[in-house]
């Protein structure tokens, strides 16, 4: 079984492949689908879209498991954000490929026990539990194997 974890942005789509086999994740691949601040957002989404979609065909997930928007005070950045989302909804939807959505807590707790961790603390775990030799980068790809991986331990 794949697990997709991604997550979302307009600049940086972070996205973490997990197989499961035998109940032990192991890390497929894991990056970002950049786009950038010259490009038309429909011409960023189309990116996204496209990048995604190449993703999904060659590592067919059973599930995706995305991040939740949350903001406090930048509303500009959220609504790009949720443009971003509705993309990778849309094509999780159109795959009929099912879709969790978590919040930065609940990662957070999943992983390392504490709603309260700092990202240095996660990444240590990520790399302990993934038996990964350096810490994934960029930071957007190391959340998004945290993502999936918090959803295969509430899966559990």
């Amino acid at each position: 079984m794949i697990v997709f974890g991604i997550d979302p942005g307009l600049a940086r789509v972070g996205y973490g492949v997990i197989a499961v086999n035998n109940r032990k994740p192991e890390p497929v691949c894991y990056g970002c689908i950049e786009s950038g601040k010259d490009q038309r957002t429909s011409e960023r989404l189309l990116h996204i879209y496209t990048e995604l979609a190449a993703l999904f065909e060659k590592y067919p997930p059973a599930h995706v498991a995305v991040e939740k928007l949350f903001f406090s005070k930048n509303i500009t950045s959220a609504m790009s954000v949720s443009e971003a989302r509705g993309v990778i909804l849309l094509l999780a939807e159109q795959q009929q490929i099912p879709v969790t959505e978590y919040t930065p807590n609940q990662v957070k707790q999943a992983i390392t026990g504490s709603g309260r961790a700092d990202k240095r603390q996660m990444q240590d775990m990520i790399m302990r539990l993934l038996h990964l030799s350096e810490i994934p980068r960029p930071d957007d790809a190391a959340d998004a194997l945290s993502i999936a991986l918090c959803h295969i331990h509430i899966m559990r």
